[in-house]
């Protein structure tokens, strides 16, 4: 008796699998353009967002990558392990729209509360890692900028003067590092300079609000930070 293979769970995985499939095949060979995510989404019968989660995870594995303005390309014909790879990098990884959800929850009163707790050191701290976030923002430099920004929101779980609330908020941010989540964020997100300063000024405002200890901006603020990224998401 033999057993045939279980199918991932995850949406994105089945759809990165198709992708993987179809370029084993050559029907898109290296060097060639991907269907636009609408169509792949209309293909598959599946959400946008589960189609950019998969290109996510395509592009963290290196089998395609994104250019601006004109779409997604193949950049090697990948292996039958490495098709394992990518949807187990997905299935192993939190979903993208989990993050999502789970920060939008947590860090608005997380911000409110470091506006009422806030000590001198830690304002100092936050403005270095903003001063920081902006200078790589500049630059148009994504990993940098991640990196610094990961910081800020460590240092902001830091300010609340909680270590239940530190603990708590840990794992989720090291979400961060996770690859198909990063890419998301690198590709769709935080795709160019002006994005890169537009979130810059959004942490400049919540840590206006934590340093005036204006509580409700500093919470409305966070909101509106994962707002904008969940619209960008569901677009």
């Amino acid at each position: 008796m033999t057993f045939e293979k279980v199918r991932p769970q995850k949406v994105s995985a089945i759809a990165a699998e198709q992708i993987v499939d179809a370029i084993q095949r050559g029907d898109y060979p290296v060097s060639s353009k991907l269907p636009s995510e609408f169509e792949l989404a209309e293909q598959m019968g599946v959400s946008r967002p589960s189609i950019r989660e998969a290109l996510s995870a395509l592009q963290a594995t290196s089998i395609i990558e994104s250019r601006p303005g004109s779409g997604n390309y193949v950049l090697r014909k990948p292996s039958s392990s490495e098709e394992c790879d990518t949807v187990q990098l997905i299935e192993s990884e939190t979903g993208c729209l989990e993050v999502m959800e789970a920060r939008g929850v947590l860090e608005p009163p997380i911000a409110a509360l470091v506006a009422e707790k806030a000590t001198n050191d830690n304002l100092v701290r936050l403005k270095e890692l903003i001063a920081e976030m902006r200078v790589h923002a500049a630059q148009d430099d994504f990993d940098l900028y991640f990196e610094a920004d990961k910081k800020f929101h460590i240092a902001l779980a830091d300010a609340s003067g909680n270590a239940l609330v530190k603990s708590a908020l840990s794992p989720l941010l090291d979400t961060m590092d996770h690859r198909v989540y990063r890419e998301f964020t690198r590709h769709y997100y935080l795709k160019n300079v002006d994005d890169l300063q537009h979130v810059v000024d959004l942490h400049d405002e919540i840590l206006d609000a934590i340093e005036a200890n204006d509580e409700k901006t500093a919470f409305a603020k966070t909101v509106e930070h994962w707002d904008r990224m969940r619209e960008i998401w569901e677009a």
